[in-house]
């Protein structure tokens, strides 16, 4: 597998980009990595706290939520796809709805007009045509002896460019950003989504999910839906609160899901309810 080379990626555009919004945010990137997110909860947990953005050509062991891994490699025989991590010191408010927040920036960057029918999946994927195309993850570390009181705030994303065989369990292939941008590559989606990603993560430090609900409800793909929990539970989904919580009317109440280790599935045979 060749490896793409340092100058392939357009780090002083991202610098320059990320400066504007937040001073000493720089772009870093690195051939090999066990996992972007893994190695900036290493360097926090050091005491390495600076703003950054990590990207990887190859993760040896990705990481999804729930423990699941995301493998990604760049080269002639691999498909294609985008690993990144950005590091953050930053202690919102109110975490509650982050992840989404991720999400709708990440949505609206590579499909600004909702033209290819990118949507978002509570908690933390990006669904086309019921399939996943890329997948977030949060995690939070201190800031090693540091007596500081902002924790490190790493997001995790991974976007598959290429297609790819269905792995893991999964009934059907994933989706890939290809199938709506031909000519995109690793490189050009970096562009399209770091610096929006960014901007939306330093305005929810300020005031939280609740601003963004209605952006959500436009690209939420289980509103209106009958799903299947993990825990048991099963309704329709009536979308999410201020908070980003999941609402699901279970025939007794109207369940507020707010657990990011309970995973929810839509039934097969379900569809979104009009109106």
């Amino acid at each position: 597998m060749s490896a793409v080379a340092a100058a392939d990626w357009p780090l002083a555009t991202l610098d320059a980009q990320l400066g504007a919004l937040l001073p000493a945010c720089r772009a870093e990137h690195l051939d090999a990595v066990d996992s972007t997110s893994t190695e900036l909860m290493r360097r926090a947990r050091a005491g390495r706290c600076e703003p950054v953005l990590l990207v990887a050509d190859r993760q040896t062991a990705g990481r999804g939520r729930m423990g699941r891994p995301w493998q990604s490699a760049l080269g002639a025989d691999q498909p294609a796809s985008l690993t990144f991590s950005l590091g953050l010191p930053l202690a919102p408010r109110d975490w509650s709805g982050l992840s989404l927040a991720v999400g709708i920036a990440l949505a609206e960057s590579l499909d600004p007009d909702g033209a290819a029918g990118l949507a978002l999946k509570w908690p933390n994927d990006l669904w086309l045509e019921g399939r996943k195309l890329g997948g977030i993850l949060i995690e939070t570390a201190g800031g090693g002896q540091s007596a500081r009181s902002e924790r490190q705030l790493v997001i995790g994303v991974g976007l598959n460019i290429d297609a790819r065989p269905a792995t893991d369990g999964m009934s059907t292939a994933p989706a890939w950003l290809r199938e709506w941008q031909p000519q995109a590559s690793p490189q050009s989606a970096l562009l399209q989504v770091a610096a929006p990603l960014l901007q939306a993560v330093l305005a929810f430090a300020e005031t939280g999910f609740a601003p963004l609900a209605e952006r959500f409800a436009r690209r939420d793909t289980l509103r209106g839906r009958d799903v299947q929990l993990s825990d048991g539970r099963s309704g329709r989904c009536a979308g999410v609160g201020p908070g980003g919580e999941l609402l699901v009317h279970t025939g007794q109440a109207m369940e507020a899901i707010t657990s990011s280790e309970v995973s929810v599935r839509p039934r097969a045979a379900s569809a979104p309810r009009q109106g």
